[in-house]
This record gives structure tokens, sequence and C-alpha cells, in this order.
């Protein structure tokens, strides 16, 4: 029987796709699948797809001729091309034209965009949708987009992330007492400075937080085009918060805090989320996308925009340590109820076997 050839298309490849494709590749080859991953340059030394034992070629984030003639070169002999996220799918839809190579397309995220670029927006994802003989979507809401943009078969398939390391608690308190949060509640967030992460929200609920005693800290990680009106913001109004930049010990970060918040105005699948309810910190996050579903009964939820609600609840919280060792005690159970790294793979290659079968082409893994 013959190999199965797939090959992996991400386009600009967000911080959950790469990861996501970089733990597909790894599983589809340890189980006997010839995979080549389709991907900016930069992204390569990033992740290390050639490391998994899949072959990479580095095919830039355009549209152009060019760029599409060499993804089209690449994906010559396929059995199963498989997109991640929109603009790929576009990519890969206009690579495999006239060729009768399955697309599978997974829907990771969901973009936001208004006037003319949400028209535009709109027409690329019913091309995408069109285009896959199969739609993953990571959260219910993805899936349901999918469909209502004509989508022939979309599934829910919720996408798993590589568990963190649990990290062993700081030595008296030194990693808190370099925040300055010592003898205060410490509030985390983490993301990109951009607009979809809610931080306006978040800041004016920080406003209602300087009414507490103690008065608590908001520590945000990350990096994005809005550091410096949030920066303004903060010393304008003397709001109790910190811009820390981007980390590379976010576990460590949450294991210390005492609540983790997540103000985001759409969500799939936070590894934000994720990383806390693992590790065992409460949860504050807003009642969207397939957040709900991902959380259960393990974490606060608050409507988006609503800083009202969002300074109440956490106020609450602070003020009520049972309270907070329930969520924590929680988040850890409703993780092992979450997909795993094979359950996912598994998932995706009977999806390859499914589309490859009719076509007379008998597979062994």
């Amino acid at each position: 029987m013959s190999q199965l050839r797939t090959v992996q298309v991400l386009g600009g490849g967000s911080a959950g796709s790469s990861a996501h494709v970089g733990s597909l590749a790894a599983g589809l080859v340890a189980r006997g699948v010839q995979v080549t991953v389709c991907a900016p340059a930069a992204l390569d030394r990033v992740y290390e797809f050639s490391a998994t034992g899949a072959g990479f070629v580095p095919v830039p984030r355009r549209s152009d001729p060019a760029a599409v003639g060499a993804l089209r070169a690449a994906c010559a002999g396929a059995d199963v091309v498989h997109a991640h996220g929109l603009h790929a799918a576009v990519r890969a839809a206009l690579a495999l034209g006239g060729r009768r190579v399955p697309l599978v397309v997974t829907w990771h995220t969901r973009a936001h965009a208004e006037g003319a670029r949400r028209r535009l927006l709109h027409l690329l994802e019913r091309r995408a949708a069109r285009a896959a003989s199969v739609v993953l979507g990571a959260s219910s809401d993805l899936v349901d987009r999918a469909r209502r943009r004509g989508a022939r078969d979309a599934r829910l398939a919720p996408v798993a992330s590589p568990a963190p390391r649990v990290p062993a608690p700081a030595p008296d308190g030194k990693l808190r007492a370099e925040l300055g949060a010592v003898e205060r509640p410490l509030i985390m967030a983490v993301g990109s400075l951009v607009p979809q992460y809610g931080y306006g929200t978040l800041l004016d609920a920080a406003r209602a937080w300087r009414r507490l005693d103690p008065v608590p800290l908001l520590v945000i990680a990350g990096e994005g085009r809005e550091r410096a009106a949030l920066r303004r913001r903060i010393k304008a109004e003397d709001l109790p918060v910190s811009l820390i930049g981007t980390r590379t010990d976010i576990a460590e970060l949450l294991a210390v805090a005492d609540l983790v918040v997540l103000s985001s105005r759409w969500e799939a699948r936070s590894v934000l989320a994720q990383e806390a309810l693992r590790i065992g910190v409460p949860l504050v996050a807003t009642a969207v996308g397939g957040i709900p579903e991902l959380v259960g009964e393990a974490a606060e939820l608050v409507p988006y925009g609503n800083a009202e609600a969002l300074a109440r609840t956490v106020s609450r919280l602070l003020g009520d340590p049972a309270a907070r060792e329930r969520l924590a005690a929680a988040g850890p159970r409703q993780a092992a109820s979450w997909p795993t790294e094979d359950d996912t793979i598994a998932q995706v290659l009977s999806v390859y076997d499914e589309l490859v079968q009719p076509l007379g082409t008998a597979r062994s893994h």
C-alpha cells in the first residue's frame, strides 16, 4: 500500500495555528504519513517544522502568481492538501485549481473588519468554505460560520494545545516582587496589544479596582501596535497597570497570579485560558466564541466589553479566597476533558482517509 502524502499550508501563521501544524506534522510523520509544510521561511525557524521529519517548502504569504505557482508545485503529487487559516485556504484553492485533490481547511480563528474590508472578508470566507472538501472548525461557532458561508461539510475539530510545563512555585515570592506585586493581589493578562483583546475594557475595569484595599496590580504581557496608546492612558489616569512586553516565562507568571483575565472580543480555544486552567489559576474570561464550551464551569464568564461586570467579578473573587480555590481545583479537572494531541491527530487522519479512500487509494499507517 502506498504512503499517504499530505501538504500542510500556512499563511502568516498565528501562534496557535503554527503550533498546531507542528504538532500535526510530527504526529502524522510518526504514523507513516509523508508530510510537506508550506509556509513563510521565518515560521520554520521559529516552529522547526523540518525537525519533525516533514519536508519544508518556503512559500511567502502572498497571492501573486509566483507564490501561488510555488505552492502549486509543492502540492504536485499530494493526496490531500490541508490549509490552516483563511488566507492559506484561499491560496491553496488557487494553487489546486483544476486538480482533483481534496482540500481540508481548518478555521482556527475568525477575523473582524468593517466597511469594505468586511465585505471582502465575507467573500474570502465564502471562497475558502466552498473550495474545501471538509472544513474543520476549532469551535462550534466557527463550524456554524463555515456552514453559513456555503461549506459542503463542516465539522467540529477542537485543536489540542501542547500542555504547558506546570512550574514549581517561585522561591520566596521573587517573581511577584519583580513584578511589583508584594502584599497586593496580582492579576495577569497575556496577549498581543491589539484591539481584539479588549484592553480598553480591561483598563476601564482597572480604574474601578483602585477603590480596593490593597489595590491589585494588573500585569499585561505582550506587544503590539496599541502599546503606546495604552501606556499614555495608564500614565494619564494613574492606573495600577504594568505592561511588561513579550515574555518567555508565561507559565511562571500565571502560576504566581491570584487571577488571570481574558477580555477578548472573540476566541476559539484560547491558549491563555487553557494554560490557566491546566496550571490551576482562577480565570475570568469573556463569554465569546468557543470560550464557554472550553472552560465549562471552571471559570467565571462576563460579557465582552462590559467593564462594570468585569470589575465586579474580579473584585468579588479577590475578596473570596474559597471561590478562587474552587476555580483553581476545577481548572485541571476541566482540562482533563479536552482532546489530547493524539486525539486531534487521529481525527485529522480519519478525515484524510475518508477523502482519499473513495478515490480508490488504500492506505496504511
